[in-house]
């Protein structure tokens, strides 16, 4: 497993290696050890997620509010995505900062998005996508960024009209939040 940063702090891109022969291939996506130890994190999964979504989608910018913020290890394992974390911890040298990263079925790579990001991505076919989570999910602290904040200049890669749910089109703009 190869662990790259990105231009958001503690945000990282991680490589594996698949292995084929007459049979297929196969890999090991992450290893917790091995990340924990290249990047000084302590990341423990509690939780996988999994999401279906149609070509021109977007789902996000999400973020859960403290107590119940979450790191997240993202892939995508069938389809194509563009995927987006944004840097919203005010005290942070990278606060307001973006990272995309175009994932898909074929890659052999996964996002790490650290607390205090918030997270999301777009579909460039119909995808699955997957997610591990260090905390429990709460209703209550659940939060966001609208995907169209003029100040992040997000390229989603999407046509127009893309399909976005009602609840994601009243999240706030960036500048409006008054979290970390």
């Amino acid at each position: 497993m190869r662990v790259s940063k990105t231009k958001i702090k503690d945000c990282y891109i991680i490589e594996y290696d698949k292995y084929f022969d007459e049979r297929g291939h196969f890999s090991v996506p992450f290893n917790v050890d091995d990340f924990n130890n290249q990047t000084g994190l302590d990341f423990q999964i509690v939780q996988e997620n999994e999401s279906f979504s149609k070509r021109n989608t977007i789902r996000g910018l999400h973020f859960q509010k403290p107590p119940f913020e979450q790191s997240k290890l993202v892939r995508c394992i069938h389809g194509k995505v563009t995927d987006v974390i944004v840097d919203i911890r005010k005290t942070s040298d990278t606060y307001g900062e973006v990272v995309t990263v175009e994932l898909d079925e074929h890659d052999v790579k996964s996002v790490f998005v650290p607390k205090g990001c918030a997270h999301g991505f777009s579909t460039q076919s119909s995808a699955v996508f997957q997610y591990k989570v260090d905390n429990q999910y709460n209703k209550e602290s659940e939060c966001g960024i609208i995907y169209n904040d003029p100040d992040l200049k997000i390229e989603w890669n999407v046509d127009h009209n893309p399909k976005i749910s009602k609840k994601d089109l009243l999240l706030p703009f960036l500048k409006d939040l008054d979290i970390y």
